[in-house]
Parts: C-alpha cells; structure tokens; sequence
C-alpha cells in the first residue's frame, strides 16, 4: 500500500509538469489521475456557475419584490390623484356656487340702490312743486301789500283779522309742508348716502373674495395640471416596468429552452410559467 501511494504520489507530481501534447503517452494511472483532476474542476467550476447562479436568482427575486412594491405605490398614487381629482371639483363647484350667489346679491343691491334713486327723484320732484306753489302764492301777500296804502284802515277789524288768519294758516300750512318735504327729502339723502355705502363696502368686499375664489380656481387648476403630469409620468414608467418586465420573462424562456434542449428533458411548462421555468432550471 505504501508503495502505491507513493507511486501515486509520484504520478500526481510528474502529471503537474507534463504537457497536455503528451497526455497520450503518459500510464493509465497517471491518465486516471488527470482525467480526475479534470473532473473536479469542471465540478468546481459548474458548483461556481451554481453559485453565480443562484446569486442571479436572488436578485432577480428582489427586483421583483422591488417592481412590486412600485407597482402598488403606482396604485396608491393614482388613488390618491383620483381622491384629489375628485376634491378639486368638489371646490370649483363650491366656487361656482359662491360666485352665483355673490353676484345675486350684487344685483339685489343694485335694484335698491335704483329704487333709493327714483324715490329721491320723486322727493326733489315733490320739493319743486311745493316750490312752485310758494312762488304762486307770493303774489298774492306782494298784491295785498300793495293795495294797503289804497284802502288806508280796514273797515272791517273781523275780517281783516279772518283774512290774515287765513293768509297765516295758509303760509303756516305751506311752510310745514316744505319743512316735511325737506325733512323727507333730507332722510331720503341719508337713506341713499347710507346704503350707497354699504353696498360700495359690500362690493368691495365682493370683489376681494371673488379675487381670493379665483385665485384658488387657478391654483386648483395648476394642482390639477402637476397631477396629471406625474400621472402621465407615472404610466410611462409603468410601461417601462412592463417591457423590462417582458425582456425579463423573454431571458428566462430562452434560458429554459437552452437548458432544456442541451439536457434533452420534456418541456412540460406553459410558456407563460416564468417561475415554473426558472424552477426547471
């Protein structure tokens, strides 16, 4: 036994230094001994190419896990656009409502504030005519005054004092209906100047908040705008996962041919199985 150790041994150390040309001249046990060196490193080799391989398939495993994960943030993203989507018309249409309603009571000021004017105008109308009226009974106190110095005393003291009374009552009358008119006409200006300033406060008003409701219009649109942007970009990168996703399954089929048809074993697997195939291999 120590002798074919030895020998073997000895084979071992000549098969290092022979050249491959003279493989054929070398003894069968010498040749035995190469033919197994060969074979554990082809063995070696192919348990490295296991190895690689399975390092392939654990990252391709993760970069599943990682598309898929991707794929529901896509989801989740597109809900959340949707949810937003929906929000943002939810606020136009509340903006629409408040501008309608902003404007029905711009309208129903302007029809008060026409109203005020035509009730001035009916109160200065009236303020003439009870002008014209003093005007035509002046002429009569000037004629009376006039025609003292002809009649000299009056004759009669009862109806000189009934005449005046009646002249008094009458300009006493006139005086209390101009001092109405003008206290009407003087309320209707304050009436008027009062709700000429409310309703310019009011408007003002109005037009800020239909400024701010504008501003918030366009803001929703450059919202609405930006999501649709990222929208459209997040289908474009879906659709690049999906084609790098077919180039994957394309690797794995052709890898499943090529191992198949090189160890000659039945292709009992659906074209589509891509983890049934990659099992097979």
């Amino acid at each position: 036994l120590e002798e074919r150790l030895r020998a073997a041994f000895r084979d071992k150390l000549r098969l290092l230094t022979v050249p491959a040309r003279g493989a054929a001249a070398l003894p069968p046990s010498t040749r035995v001994l190469l033919k197994r060196r060969q074979v554990a490193e082809a063995e070696q080799e192919l348990q490295s190419q296991r190895q690689e391989f399975g390092q392939r398939m654990e990252r391709l495993a993760r970069r599943r896990e990682r598309l898929a994960r991707r794929e529901q943030q896509h989801r989740d993203a597109a809900l959340q656009l949707e949810a937003f989507l929906e929000a943002a018309a939810a606020r136009r249409e509340r903006a629409r409502r408040a501008e309608g309603e902003q404007r029905a009571r711009a309208a129903a000021r302007e029809a008060e504030t026409a109203r005020l004017q035509r009730e001035l105008s009916g109160l200065q109308g009236h303020r003439e005519r009870l002008a014209r009226r003093l005007r035509s009974l002046r002429r009569f106190g000037d004629y009376l005054r006039a025609g003292l110095p002809t009649v000299g005393q009056f004759q009669d003291v009862l109806a000189m004092l009934v005449h005046f009374g009646v002249l008094a009552g009458a300009r006493a009358a006139l005086a209390q209906e101009a001092e109405a008119g003008q206290e009407r006409l003087a309320q209707g200006r304050a009436r008027l100047q009062r709700y000429q300033e409310e309703t310019s406060a009011e408007l003002q008003g109005t037009s800020k908040e239909l400024a701010q409701l504008r501003a918030r219009l366009e803001a929703a649109r450059q919202d609405v705008l930006q999501w649709e942007s990222r929208w459209a970009h997040v289908q474009s990168m879906a659709t690049q996962k999906t084609l790098l996703l077919g180039q994957i399954k394309l690797a794995v089929l052709n890898l499943f041919q090529l191992s198949t048809a090189q160890l000659r074993i039945p292709m009992d697997v659906a074209l589509e199985d891509s983890e049934a195939q990659l099992d097979m291999v």
